[in-house]
């Protein structure tokens, strides 16, 4: 495929994509532009469209706080000698061709499933630590095409137990709650569509990522930067001038994570076995804040660790407050009310998963991040999906297909993975799109038949 005509073109499509789709800021001030618009051509008045912007504009802050954390956590925890560790023993697992390529997809997935903002950290490393096994055995292997292979694996993290939108509808308070209450996470990503979704679609991408593969690869060696990740030691930390002292020797003492672990532990005992709460976003965060201080084993390294993961979240702390606005306007002028019927119109109890997956694409290549289209568009979904007569959570895992669409389309999540693997994101965006068109099939079809 790599030299093949269909390749050109597609490599072509992924440049031109590149150089048309403005950056995230750019694009959530043209979509409030947009809504802003539209509100005024529907009759509303300034000051009506004024009041529900700066309703909207700071409704999110705890999840803004919340989705942060996730960010910052899983780049600290990605970056723990413990993990670097695993990726190394997954790499040298495989002995073949096709099996390095399906132990790449199944340790991608399997991290994305599990977080989110792990499979975005990990899944580059284990691209990089299987090339790098591989060429070392003398297995062939496009190191460019297993970024694409490891990129499309992060695909299942929608359904996962990270997934934004369903993660924010279990959790009690949440800005839908009026219209939706609290929706159990076994009516969404653990329902029987979710799960057969994630089966069907992983047997699909790594049976095409398999056959798929170039003859004429471009081996990790070629790749020197990225090479030298492998070889990659974290640093001592530095003895301070305090050397010896009270402070110094808290701040390296592994007592002062074992208590914070014991706490964190205590409250989500407490949480799940007491309370018999489910998963949510907040406990999702101890878990991680447990887990980071675990395997840091002091309060040094894991300040190390967060700053060095803290740059990665600056768009979340900025852009959801943007998106939050632009829902405002979406919620509490008569916008919202106005697309319910529209979407109504058109919709009907077979065709609503495809028409809110394409309406989810659209969005989703403006808006690079799950929670800030849930944020979005998560009312008008559920008021369609009310109005049409298809359970709210059949509305919300179809839009998880067209919001993974966005991502799949635009460069946005391409140039965070890129920077990891240290590679130009053009160099595998093109394979993205093959499997964009494998996710959106078996999406649609099933969350159009299957139960949910």
């Amino acid at each position: 495929m790599g030299d093949s005509q269909g390749g050109t073109r597609l490599e072509r499509f992924s440049h031109l994509i590149a150089g048309l789709v403005p950056d995230a800021i750019t694009a959530s001030v043209v979509l409030t532009l947009s809504v802003t618009l539209v509100a005024f051509a529907l009759g509303n008045t300034v000051e009506r469209v004024a009041d529900a912007y700066y309703k909207g504009l700071w409704m999110l802050l705890p999840f803004t706080m919340q989705m942060t954390l996730i960010i910052v956590l899983s780049s600290a925890l990605a970056a723990t000698p413990f993990l670097r560790r695993a990726i190394g023993g997954l790499a040298r697992l495989p002995r073949s061709r096709n099996q390095v390529i399906v132990t790449a997809f199944l340790g991608a997935g399997t991290a994305s499933y599990l977080y989110w903002g792990l499979g975005y950290a990990l899944g580059p490393m284990i691209a990089i630590y299987c090339a790098s096994e591989a060429e070392r055995r003398g297995i062939a292997i496009d190191f460019p095409f297993l970024l694409g292979v490891t990129t499309a694996a992060q695909a299942v993290w929608q359904y996962g137990i990270s997934s934004s939108g369903p993660l924010l509808v279990a959790s009690a308070g949440h800005f839908l709650q009026p219209v939706i209450g609290i929706v159990p996470l076994s009516a969404t990503i653990w329902s029987p569509a979710a799960l057969i979704h994630e089966a069907v679609y992983a047997g699909a991408a790594m049976i095409a990522a398999c056959w798929l593969m170039p003859r004429n690869c471009r081996a990790i060696s070629q790749f020197p930067e990225s090479l030298a990740l492998t070889k990659a030691v974290q640093a001592p930390v530095p003895r301070s001038e305090s050397a010896g002292s009270l402070s110094e020797g808290l701040e390296r003492s592994v007592a002062v994570p074992a208590v914070l672990c014991s706490m964190f532990a205590i409250w989500l005992g407490y949480h799940f076995v007491v309370r018999r709460a489910s998963l949510d976003i907040n406990s999702l965060n101890v878990t991680l804040l447990l887990l980071t201080f675990l395997l840091y084993r002091s309060v040094q390294r894991f300040a190390r660790g967060v700053q060095a993961g803290i740059g990665a979240s600056w768009a979340v702390i900025v852009l959801y407050h943007l998106y939050a606005g632009v829902a405002g306007m979406v919620q509490y002028t008569n916008v919202g009310e106005k697309a319910t019927l529209a979407a109504a119109s058109i919709s009907g109890t077979s065709t609503f998963p495809l028409i809110t997956a394409l309406a989810g694409t659209v969005f989703a290549c403006f808006i690079p991040s799950s929670g800030g289209q849930w944020t979005v568009q998560g009312f008008v979904t559920v008021k369609t999906a009310m109005a049409v007569g298809v359970s709210v959570p059949r509305g919300m895992l179809a839009l998880g297909v067209g919001d993974h669409m966005g991502n799949f389309l635009t460069p946005f999540w391409y140039v965070v993975i890129a920077g990891i693997a240290r590679v130009d994101f053009r160099s595998f965006f093109g394979y993205g799109l093959v499997f964009s068109v494998i996710w959106f099939v078996v999406g649609v079809v099933v969350f159009t038949f299957a139960p949910c």
